[in-house]
């Protein structure tokens, strides 16, 4: 009976309240796209007037929405990749070889986490006007990658630093030359890393605009900047609906990660 009764002590009480409307504050906005996402009204109204799952099932159908899904795919699928291998390459050297200078590489690789998105996408933009390539889609890759690469090197380095590397030079010392014993021994030991920067980079590549917006060519758009350009043009639950998407698939991301290897150590 004491143990319920401290339980349940006012200050508990206050506390759990307090938390409780802290959350409810913070996601409203998601509670209030994702109701409007489902009014039978052909404009934003909260609460909904009347449900319909018909915004969905017109932006799924809409050939546009489903090119810039495409687009957006396959720009953060090819970010991810080239961020793992070059994140990871970077992070091995940073925490196995002991290269010169490995603060200052470090902390420039991490820059881009630093500076506003726009400043980047603005400098990226100034700088492939100059060399003459602005416009095609090998640009916005590399630039997502240098946009992305900062969060596999994070989680890959933190997942490094407590992997006990005497494992791999026992591989060496029975004969595995240095790609097998990285294969077999090291890329196991890191996998978690490796799977949070990779979902780190997949989402933070997919949702991005500030960078991306800049670089767009007249033939590719990608699905947050469709959203964002609509938008000029008055906005309606589709756009609700298409917002919804994105934020179940991120947060589906998010659980998938947490669930799997504790995503909360790489945030």
């Amino acid at each position: 009976m004491i143990n319920n009764q401290s339980n349940l002590s006012p200050q508990k009480i206050a506390y759990v309240a307090y938390v409780a409307v802290i959350l409810f504050f913070l996601e409203l906005p998601v509670i209030v796209v994702v109701l409007a996402s489902f009014s039978d009204t052909s404009y934003l109204t909260i609460p909904p007037q009347g449900l319909t799952l018909r915004w969905y099932d017109e932006v799924l159908s809409d050939a546009r929405y489903m090119s810039a899904i495409y687009t957006s795919v396959k720009l953060a699928l090819c970010a991810t990749i080239i961020s793992l291998v070059l994140g990871t390459a970077a992070s091995y050297a940073l925490i196995r070889k002991k290269v010169p200078f490995a603060a200052t590489i470090s902390s420039a690789i991490m820059a881009p986490l630093i500076f506003p998105a726009v400043v980047i996408g603005v400098a990226l933009l100034q700088f492939y006007s100059l060399i003459g390539i602005r416009g095609h889609f090998l640009t916005l890759v590399l630039s997502h990658v240098a946009i992305t690469v900062p969060y596999v090197v994070r989680s890959v380095m933190s997942t490094m630093a407590g992997t006990d590397f005497t494992i791999e030079e026992a591989a060496r010392t029975l004969g595995a030359d240095a790609l097998t014993a990285f294969r077999l021994v090291t890329l196991p030991m890191i996998r978690p890393g490796l799977i949070a920067g990779g979902l780190f980079s997949f989402i933070i590549s997919f949702d991005n605009v500030p960078v991306t917006i800049f670089l767009l060519n007249v033939r590719e758009i990608t699905l947050p900047v469709k959203i964002f350009t609509a938008i000029e043009h008055g906005v309606d639950p589709s756009i609700a609906a298409i917002s919804s998407i994105m934020i179940f698939v991120t947060g589906a991301f998010l659980v998938f990660a947490e669930r799997w290897i504790g995503f909360h150590k790489f945030a």
